[in-house]
């Protein structure tokens, strides 16, 4: 049997393991010239990893090499091709960040186990809400925007019926939640968790841009009343997952006066337009919300997870809302502050530091390096569009709004045919051949899915300061490259 590592032979060990890491995901990872992965089938690639665990240890070497396959089989979300999904690309600051808040592995509940976090998370949440444009509020990191999403339904049903804490929602009247069809689904999975059901969560319909009309939703909410419905609260939506809309703050926000609602934006994907003077207009009137969903581990680039949940309440509602009391933990005569004991303001109990790659990012390049990062993003979208425009065959579903592009790609055997009445069923089966070859030859990562009645299509997040031009081209040479033949 393997001996025990000893403390000196584990030291060694994590560094032959950090190098490999450093050569196989932050150099291969990264090379335009490499794979953005080596496909394997599920039954190959588990037999390659030998994922059984067995009684007896194995030897550094042999462990190195399963560091070595980890790396090597997974795929490289820093690849200057990967267009997934929108989060990618390396910040090498919030990268250090994520090293050291790992190996420091403190929990950030309370002061005396987390004082340097307890304070750093507060003053990046005070920064991010100054950018929003509150002087004052509350908030805390949570694990993605999904939950971020849920603490705002958790919180206005608090606010309004205090008594479900205790009472819980037998003592509750029929509540509804207004989004609209392009919101993100966990609007629909948090009605379910927290118990509202999904049927209360009443759809607002949308304009050509896939943005909430204001005049619908104060429609919906009067039709709401009268079928006796309360209505709770607007999700509204900065950024949408498909096609990148923002919503009508402004105005949703008069419609949530007049009736006296909890209007929430959902702002994980576009919040980060209001580092931009030229950009943060797309956000305007979002100052007028009650609570804001904010994910800097997309367009920033902070590195999952980061989320923040921001709110403008100044009563403590948050931590009165979650609050449990637990006097092995939260104990009243501590020797410092016990206001610096934040944890009973999570759902959570363990809670990892999300706060220190942020606040090491944005130490590195400052507020203006960040604005900078999201206008050369609309810049590469800008570009991508021109070249489309110039190419046969790629065709915008919207113009768009964000860094979000949205096409078709129709392969020559299909062009000129689209009277055909089988025409979007073949369109519809592109995108997934295409997006099939890519990933089974590693070159490249792209996304795609239907919209309502809309077949499948390709939806390319452009936001990585490390791509150019040149990543631009091949992305679009690819996909010509891979589908001319369907």
């Amino acid at each position: 049997t393997a001996p025990l590592i000893d403390h000196a032979e584990g030291q060694l060990f994590l560094n032959e393991a950090f190098k490999i890491i450093v050569e196989e995901v932050l150099h291969k990872g990264t090379d335009a010239e490499e794979k953005v992965c080596e496909w394997r089938e599920p039954e190959s690639l588990a037999l390659l990893l030998d994922l059984q665990l067995r009684d007896t240890g194995e030897s550094q070497g042999r462990l190195l090499q399963r560091v070595r396959n980890v790396a090597k089989y997974s795929i490289k979300t820093s690849h200057p091709h990967f267009f997934n999904q929108q989060f990618g690309g390396v910040d090498y600051h919030s990268l250090a960040g994520r090293f050291l808040t790992e190996a420091l592995n403190t929990n950030l509940f309370t002061y005396e186990v987390a004082p340097v976090f307890v304070l750093m998370e507060t003053e990046v949440l005070k920064a991010l809400r100054q950018l929003v444009g509150w002087t004052d509020g509350d908030g805390i990191f949570c694990p993605g925007g999904s939950t971020s999403n849920m603490y705002a339904m958790n919180l206005a049903r608090y606010k309004l019926f205090p008594e479900v804490k205790t009472k819980g929602l037998w003592a509750l009247p029929r509540l509804a939640i207004f989004s609209s069809p392009g919101s993100h689904y966990s609007v629909q999975k948090g009605a379910s968790y927290l118990g509202f059901g999904t049927d209360s969560v009443v759809l607002v319909k949308v304009d050509d841009g896939g943005r909430m009309i204001p005049e619908d939703l104060d429609a919906k909410i009067e039709l709401a009343k009268s079928q006796g419905f309360v209505p709770l609260l607007v999700s509204c939506t900065s950024g949408t997952t498909v096609l990148g809309s923002f919503d009508p703050l402004d105005c949703i926000a008069d419609v949530c006066d007049k009736h006296q609602l909890w209007m929430h934006v959902d702002a994980a994907w576009g919040g980060s337009v209001l580092f931009s003077k030229q950009h943060r207009h797309l956000m305007k009137g979002v100052e007028r919300a009650k609570s804001v969903s904010w994910n800097p581990h997309k367009m920033l680039l902070a590195g999952l997870q980061c989320s923040a949940f921001l709110l403008q309440d100044t009563t403590n509602l948050l931590k009165r809302c979650n609050c449990a009391n637990a006097s092995y933990l939260f104990q009243q005569d501590k020797f410092y502050d016990v206001n610096l004991d934040i944890g009973d303001k999570s759902v959570q109990c363990s809670r990892k530091v999300d706060c220190l790659k942020l606040w090491l990012m944005w130490k590195a390049v400052g507020s203006t390096g960040l604005e900078h990062r999201v206008d050369k993003a609309f810049l590469h979208v800008r570009y991508l569009l021109e070249q489309m425009k110039k190419r046969d065959g790629f065709q915008l579903v919207s113009t768009p709004e964000f860094v979000n592009v949205c096409f078709w790609f129709i392969p020559p055997s299909l062009r000129g045919k689209e009277g055909n009445a089988d025409y979007q069923d073949k369109l519809a089966k592109v995108a997934p051949v295409i997006k099939e070859r890519m990933m089974k030859e590693g070159t490249m990562m792209v996304g795609y899915q239907p919209l309502g009645d809309l077949g499948n299509f390709f939806r390319v997040t452009v936001f990585s300061p490390h791509i150019c031009h040149k990543d631009m081209d091949f992305f679009l040479d690819e996909i010509e490259r891979l589908g001319k033949c369907l």
